[in-house]
């Protein structure tokens, strides 16, 4: 049998949200528990993203679900190492080897869950259209996130006992989102598709990828990452192993970074360099102090390299 066929794998033509609707499908009943279950669809109406963002859905790229049975409980680590796999899949580093040989920044992993890459001050792509975010923070002199897929990982109680987690993802591939202020999207980022980034565009290779073969890989680089994840519980030394190799697809790594950030009733703004990840999946942050700081959460606009 193959992978998807062992996932259950259904397709639809249509869902609201392939997260949404499988949560459902597993806590009514509908799907064993117990079980692996994937979902793909050409379009959604409701997609969402991180933080209740939307996640707009046209026809053309994947929408993709897949609900694996857990106990363990889930970390931050968890999404980096998702974020991980889906870069290591042979679309994007055919591409990231194209990239490499243009000397342009490749596409990697931005704590906490997206992938796509930060534009160099030269770099553009002209995509119809320049929207109001673009223009926003070009203005700011912030360097804008390149964002080609994105990561929603969700788990599901019953109980009061975690029973296993849906992960999320979506990427552009045919179809590239126009992004504004309206669409709570997200701020200092522009989306990008695969087929915004092929070399010879007059022989778009993106045109030629079949979604179906696409989700494979995408399903396989999931199954990996739970694969890590559940070693790293019973290796913690692994954990480190793990960090080592994330650095090298760290989008943010020795970028220097502004992060707005609100604890209770405080609002604070955070200066320093990237400075990795830490062993439990936070951001590291070097202050202008020297001091190291650990981040969970926060709103990031990179400002440009380390001097």
């Amino acid at each position: 049998m193959s992978l998807l066929s062992n996932l259950n794998h259904r397709h639809q033509s249509h869902s609201l949200s392939t997260n949404s609707q499988l949560i459902a499908e597993i806590k009514d009943g509908q799907l064993d528990a117990l079980q692996p279950h994937l979902l793909t669809a050409a379009s959604q109406s409701g997609g969402r993203g991180q933080h209740g963002r939307s996640w707009q859905s046209p026809e053309g790229n994947i929408y993709l679900s897949l609900y694996l049975p857990m106990t363990q409980s889930i970390t931050g680590l968890f999404s980096l190492i998702v974020g991980f796999e889906l870069a290591m899949m042979p679309v994007i580093q055919q591409l990231n080897t194209q990239r490499v040989a243009q000397n342009k920044n490749i596409i990697g992993v931005k704590w906490a869950n997206d992938l796509g890459f930060y534009d160099t001050r030269d770099e553009s792509y002209q995509n119809g259209e320049v929207n109001e975010l673009t223009t926003n923070e070009t203005a700011n002199n912030k360097l804008l996130f390149n964002k080609l897929a994105g990561i929603l990982i969700e788990p599901i109680w019953q109980h009061g006992k975690l029973i296993g987690c849906v992960i999320g993802v979506g990427i552009n591939v045919l179809a590239t989102p126009t992004l504004t202020q309206a669409t709570l999207e997200g701020m200092s980022y522009r989306a990008i598709s695969l087929a915004d980034l092929w070399e010879d565009k007059s022989a778009n290779q993106a045109q030629g990828l079949a979604l179906p073969e696409l989700y494979g890989e995408v399903a396989q680089a999931l199954i990996n990452a739970y694969t890590r994840f559940e070693q790293m519980r019973d290796t913690p030394s692994r954990v480190d192993e793990f960090l080592q190799l994330f650095a090298q697809v760290d989008a943010l790594a020795g970028k220097r970074l502004q992060v707005h950030r609100q604890i209770q009733e405080v609002e604070e703004t955070l200066s320093g360099v990237a400075s990795g990840i830490s062993p439990h999946g936070c951001l590291q942050l070097r202050l202008d102090d020297a001091t190291l700081t650990a981040l969970f959460t926060g709103r990031i606009d990179v400002l440009g390299n380390s001097v």
